[in-house]
């Protein structure tokens, strides 16, 4: 198929798209890390509604569907990948009560007011912003409903230069763990339990994986700049962590609605 009549940020998207499809997470986790959050909530029930907002391909998702009652669904802005998120749930045989649907969490999220017992996002609210969407999201949550979200985090108060221009440029309102906690205060939350996501969650189940996806990509893509600038940028994404992981990373935020 010809992309001639494709602008740039399209097939740049579609290139983006195709890539994170071949990772079973689309950001830093594991299974580990997602029980850990999993462990702070309770009263779900077989009757339990749970949003999982930024699903992904499902990595996440499946693992609380296998430890959790209740009819979860899945949103992700790809169509392609809630293609394969209900592909995922089918082979798990978790289809009944487990579905992917294609939406925005900038437009208004498809679900009633006070309807959710459970919302889950992981590697995915900087999209809005941790601050938006904890304002935004409280209002489909059942009073004493949770929420559950991963977002990076500054470690310490000061940091080199070269890793806090990079987050500041990409993502403006990372910030430290303290602060993270009062925004979710005053959104509406009890904050009730938050965690640094280890480093393997980076390493091993986020980075190292990317590894054989990168060189396959590289090859059925050669010649082309935009993926060129896709695994190069992931590359020195990795290359950063490496070198700066003692000042940031990934924080589990768990609430309860007031």
């Amino acid at each position: 198929m010809s992309n001639e009549n494709k602008t740039i940020s399209q097939f740049e998207l579609n290139l983006i798209c195709e890539y994170f499809s071949n990772l079973e997470r689309q950001g830093p986790g594991s299974p580990e890390a997602t029980l850990k959050a999993l462990s702070f909530i309770d009263n779900l029930t077989e009757n339990s509604r749970i949003a999982d907002i930024g699903c992904g391909t499902g990595g996440q998702t499946m693992v609380l569907a296998q430890n959790i009652p209740g009819h979860i669904t899945g949103l992700d802005l790809f169509p392609d990948f809630i293609t394969l998120f209900n592909r995922n749930a089918g082979r798990l045989s978790l289809q009944e009560r487990v579905k992917g649907i294609v939406g925005s969490m900038e437009e208004a999220l498809p679900f009633k007011k006070e309807s959710l017992d459970l919302i889950w996002s992981e590697g995915a609210i900087y999209n809005i912003g941790f601050e938006r969407g904890m304002n935004e999201w409280n209002r489909f949550l059942k009073k004493d409903g949770f929420i559950a979200v991963t977002e990076a985090s500054w470690f310490t108060p000061e940091r080199p230069a070269e890793i806090e221009d990079f987050w500041l440029a990409n993502y403006p309102e990372i910030d430290t763990i303290p602060t993270k906690i009062a925004q979710m205060e005053k959104a509406g939350y009890i904050p009730t339990a938050h965690f640094i996501l280890p480093e393997n969650c980076w390493t091993e189940h986020f980075y190292a994986p990317q590894f054989p996806v990168q060189e396959a990509f590289l090859k059925e893509y050669a010649g082309n700049e935009a993926a060129a600038d896709l695994i190069a940028g992931q590359r020195h994404e990795e290359s950063l962590y490496n070198k700066y992981k003692e000042y940031y990373g990934y924080v589990f935020y768990i609430g309860q609605k007031r």
